[in-house]
């Protein structure tokens, strides 16, 4: 940019398509303030902005989180008379939709006489982007209802949807969709079906459309093998990644490697996960990052390897989590091991100082073997610093048209109520 502000600057009397070509080479290279100095000296020349300066210069606020900033372009929009403009429109949408603000985003859309289907794809993004997952599934239906046809980008958000709700049978349907159109051998359609089904726990289902596709790449891959290892189908998982090697299509990257762990931890496999582990930085030449780490401390932690599980952690590159602290700290609460489980303890209050897992593990811990002042001692400092357990929480699972509602009450236990309405 340095060379193109250079060249530009020689330039007379530079003409709109220049200005933009500058601020979209700002955003491009987040460069804010440049962007947005450009645009005042744009305006101060007397160049009139029009609906690609906006698009541009939105889409960057969304990215920057800046919504006072947002708001102020969002008002020069309606000065220029250009708010209504499809590209300005659909980036305005997908800005609040950035700044977590679905009332305003949902209001901009519906606004829309006749939605297109960059418009209908931005709103359900947004949706899904805020949690809003039942909302973004009514709004596929009523997409559904308004004659418009779903492309690629509409079914993986969708999809995404009911990964996030677990809602299984609505995947299905939109899958049944997806076979009666062309859209079923798009890559990044089938990797969202596969990750769908992975999540809501129908593996084979995962398994069986992994299987179908007619090429796959990276994702395709990294998806089945997550997908897999998170359900404990350790040697399923390994195996996958073994056929990933022998076809030498697709390189595996952090991500495949995360997914080859995470199986290892599953399996109790100490020796194949420290293998894997220095396959992945010796012959693939990837840095660990503090997941990878994690997954290493948990698979040792798991086995009894707390000791060995420690020296890891402190001999990581990177800065320690609370994370990986606190997946030792339950080992050692598994394992007994109080000793080094109040050594994990200080690091975390370094950290977090009143989480109260911690709290509740260490007393554990103490309960285990026996060491009742000491568990008391914990739980009475837990009260001191008036650390609260969360809210006890509850969830959904749909058997055979009836729904059955698992509730934890605040003491710990459980009750189960059923009730009969249909599950949708």
């Amino acid at each position: 940019m340095d060379y193109a502000v250079l060249v530009f600057d020689k330039i007379e009397n530079p003409d709109g398509f220049l200005w933009n070509t500058m601020i979209r080479g700002f955003v491009k290279t987040n460069q804010p303030e440049k962007a947005f100095e450009f645009y005042k000296r744009m305006q101060e020349k007397g160049e009139v902005a029009d609906n690609f300066t906006f698009s541009f210069l939105l889409k960057f606020c969304g990215q920057l989180g800046s919504v006072m900033l947002g708001k102020q372009i969002h008002c020069d929009t309606m000065k220029h008379g250009l708010e209504s403009h499809v590209f300005v429109r659909n980036t305005l949408i997908h800005m609040y939709g950035m700044f977590k603000d679905i009332e305003t985003a949902r209001r901009l859309f519906e606004e829309i006489p006749s939605p297109d289907l960059v418009a209908w794809n931005t709103i359900l993004d947004c949706h899904v982007n805020c949690g809003k997952c039942k909302e973004a599934l009514d709004l596929f239906l009523l997409m559904q209802r308004s004659g418009m046809e779903p492309d690629e980008a509409t079914l993986v958000v969708t999809l995404s949807a009911c990964s996030a709700l677990g809602a299984l049978d609505f995947g299905r349907w939109v899958h049944s969709c997806i076979n009666h159109t062309s859209l079923g051998d798009v890559v990044s359609v089938c990797n969202s079906l596969i990750d769908m089904y992975a999540k809501c726990g129908a593996v084979d289902d995962a398994y069986n459309t992994f299987n179908k596709m007619k090429g796959k790449n990276i994702v395709s891959w990294n998806t089945m093998i997550l997908g897999l290892a998170t359900h404990g189908h350790t040697n399923e998982a390994l195996a996958i990644f073994s056929k990933m090697l022998a076809e030498k299509l697709v390189k595996p990257n952090d991500v495949t490697f995360l997914g080859v762990l995470c199986a290892c931890s599953h399996g109790g496999m100490v020796d194949d996960g420290k293998r894997y582990f220095s396959v992945m930085t010796k012959d693939y030449h990837i840095q660990p990052t503090i997941k990878h780490y994690g997954c290493m401390v948990d698979i040792m932690g798991r086995a009894g390897f707390v000791d060995e599980a420690y020296q890891l952690i402190r001999s990581m590159p990177m800065e320690r989590n609370a994370i990986v602290w606190r997946t030792l700290l339950a080992a050692c609460r598994v394992h007994g091991n109080v000793e080094l489980g109040e050594k994990v303890r200080s690091h975390l209050l370094e950290l977090e100082p009143d989480h109260s897992s911690d709290f509740v593990l260490l007393a554990n811990m103490h309960a285990s073997v026996g060491q009742w002042s000491e568990m008391t001692r914990v739980r009475k400092a837990m009260q001191d610093r008036r650390v609260q357990k969360p809210a006890p929480g509850n969830s959904f699972i749909g058997i055979q048209g009836n729904l059955r509602l698992k509730m934890e009450t605040e003491d710990g236990g459980k009750q189960t109520r059923t009730c009969t309405d249909q599950v949708h």
